[in-house]
């Protein structure tokens, strides 16, 4: 069974630092791009950041850039959301998913280019 499952969420003061994981089940993350986003109540699922299969393409939000950074580990199945110097406005349910790649691309920031996601992780940043 193909699984994404994210963990690292919870409750952070502004200002403060979060990593969010996104480990594969079921199938290796080598021939995937992977993708992060997040829902923040009442609003749309949006694009966070993106990297490519080889990790050689990576794309940020205009709102976290120079904030988060995304990072794959192929060798754990694993990718990575470094987030640094949250804001309140970061509070929202963020998801990782996945788009086969045979070929190294660019990442894609689309959402409808993703097929399978993940449950969520809260990220609730205030004081």
């Amino acid at each position: 069974q193909l699984q994404l499952v994210e963990s690292g969420g919870g409750l952070v003061q502004p200002g403060g630092s979060l990593r969010l994981s996104c480990a594969a089940s079921g199938f290796t993350l080598d021939y995937y791009d992977i993708g992060w986003f997040r829902q923040a109540p009442g609003k749309e699922r949006e694009a966070v950041s993106c990297i490519s299969r080889s990790g050689g393409s990576t794309s940020y939000a205009d709102s976290v850039k120079g904030r988060f950074t995304i990072s794959r580990d192929n060798a754990k199945n694993t990718v990575y959301l470094q987030m640094n110097s949250l804001k309140p406005e970061d509070t929202a349910i963020y998801y990782c998913a996945s788009r086969f790649r045979l070929l190294q691309t660019m990442c894609d920031m689309t959402k409808g280019a993703y097929n399978y996601w993940g449950q969520g992780t809260q990220v609730t940043v205030s004081s």
